[in-house]
């Protein structure tokens, strides 16, 4: 039979408690202690001030007045505390109290005061019957220093015990509230905090299970916890996202790459029922490396998009964007004969990558050589935004694409508008992707020129002192 493991909340709960009480207890016994000096020191200041106050009055009786006289007299109109007695024992002759004090005057101790009176305060406890007293004796002199007798004021010690007992029991009661509340409490709030973990992890299991729609949603919330739910539902959203473009990606290529493989198997399959003459022979084989190429160039592009969704995908490294542009415009001059113009270039340092950045814009350039004929104009603008951004932008003065067309322009294996079959329609869904990873975005609309242009936005900065525009024709 396996142990009875507590829960987490109910640990944490009994370690919080036994804290509590161990540093209560301290406490209370610290109080209890105080209270007992402090009540102590007052009950022998309240005894010596009536050891006081008779010894004054003694000595201030009128002339001719015994001692003996003078004491029943002031005993019988003193008022004292219920708890409180005096006992008076004068040297050689009886022994006096005041009311209560009958069985203390029977003790042997105070009747030896009349016989031997004392020399010095002092203080003691004497048990009388029940009851145990606390004393506090001074010897009584005349003005001229002979000794007359003793005197003694007394209170209970069992009242100084209850009210010490009164305080103690006080103190602990207190301090189990005080136990109780907070365990109490820790256990309120860890079962709450901890039932919101357990969503976490319930969740987690769910999506782990293939239920991608899962989330938390624990809007409004700004503790830690809710923190936590937050990261964890942006966590998810990018873990579905991500997954749901995998499937489509699988989906897209199993679609993709059927159709040449079905077109070369089919030629393969003509050619082994038809012979072997070399014309027919040749045929087939440039046909299937045509469509081979084709599947190259497709996994290619692929791998490329498949590379992007990694968080390393893009090195960023200082790119001056003038030099950038001037090296990529002579590049693509030779590409085809167009009217090549490059705008505006800022004097402006960005974190790029620069391969990858150089590719994006030639597969645009590549798409608007496509979309275009001879003499028709293509040109390259980079545009710095308020909002620290920088936009570089491909234009053309082709026949462009509708508003239906260029919505779905970005996707993959979206070609709208295309101009030829050679294509595989992943180019611009590249871009967007390089774009993406740069932290930026891409867009496809009209053209200043009459057709399309397609354009990259990646963080940048505030540009200076903008280049002179250029333009060439190949």
């Amino acid at each position: 039979m396996k142990p009875v493991r507590w829960g987490t909340a109910a640990r944490l709960a009994t370690i919080l408690g036994v804290i509590l009480v161990a540093v209560l207890s301290l406490t209370t016994f610290g109080v209890v202690r105080a209270y007992t000096s402090q009540l102590q020191a007052s009950t022998t200041r309240s005894l010596a001030d009536e050891l006081q106050a008779f010894a004054g009055s003694a000595r201030q009786r009128p002339n001719g007045q015994s001692l003996a006289a003078f004491t029943r007299g002031f005993l019988q109109t003193r008022a004292l505390d219920d708890n409180e007695v005096l006992v008076i024992a004068l040297a050689g002759r009886s022994t006096f109290g005041s009311s209560g004090s009958a069985e203390l005057l029977r003790t042997p101790h105070v009747r030896a005061w009349s016989l031997h009176p004392l020399s010095t305060s002092e203080r003691l406890t004497l048990t009388a019957g029940k009851t145990s007293w606390e004393l506090v004796a001074i010897p009584l002199r005349s003005p001229s220093g002979a000794s007359l007798g003793t005197v003694a004021a007394a209170v209970r010690s069992s009242q100084v015990d209850r009210d010490i007992g009164r305080v103690a029991a006080l103190a602990a009661g207190e301090a189990g509230i005080a136990v109780l509340a907070g365990v109490a409490a820790c256990w309120l709030v860890l079962r709450r905090l901890l039932k919101r973990i357990h969503r976490v992890t319930a969740t987690a299991a769910e999506l782990g299970s293939g239920a991608l729609d899962r989330r938390l949603r624990e809007n409004g919330t700004t503790d830690e916890v809710g923190q936590l739910a937050v990261a964890f539902d942006t966590m998810a959203d990018q873990l579905s996202a991500a997954l749901t473009a995998q499937r489509r990606l699988l989906s897209d290529v199993s679609h993709q790459l059927r159709t040449p493989l079905t077109v070369a198997r089919g030629h393969l399959e003509v050619l082994e029922r038809t012979g072997t003459r070399p014309r027919d022979v040749h045929e087939t084989v440039e046909l299937v490396i045509d469509e081979l190429d084709h599947m190259r160039a497709l996994v290619e592009q692929l791998l490329m998009l498949g590379h992007a969704l990694e968080p390393d995908f893009v090195t960023r490294v200082p790119v001056d964007l003038r030099s950038f542009c001037a090296d990529l415009m002579e590049t693509v001059k030779v590409l085809a004969k167009r009217r090549w113009e490059i705008g505006d270039v800022p004097d402006l340092v960005v974190a790029a990558d620069a391969a990858k950045l150089r590719g994006a814009i030639l597969n645009l350039v590549d798409n608007a050589v496509r979309a275009t004929r001879d003499g028709d104009t293509i040109a390259l603008s980079v545009t710095p935004t308020r909002e620290d951004l920088v936009t570089l932008a491909i234009d053309d003065s082709g026949p462009g694409m509708s508003a239906d067309a260029r919505a779905s322009a970005l996707d993959r294996f979206s070609r709208p508008g295309a101009a030829d079959s050679s294509g595989t329609g992943l180019g611009l869904a590249i871009v967007r992707a390089v774009a993406e990873a740069h932290g930026g975005s891409a867009a496809v609309t009209d053209s200043r020129l009459g057709g399309l242009r397609v354009e990259m936005t990646i963080p940048g900065a505030k540009a200076t002192e903008p280049a002179k525009t250029t333009s060439a024709r190949a």
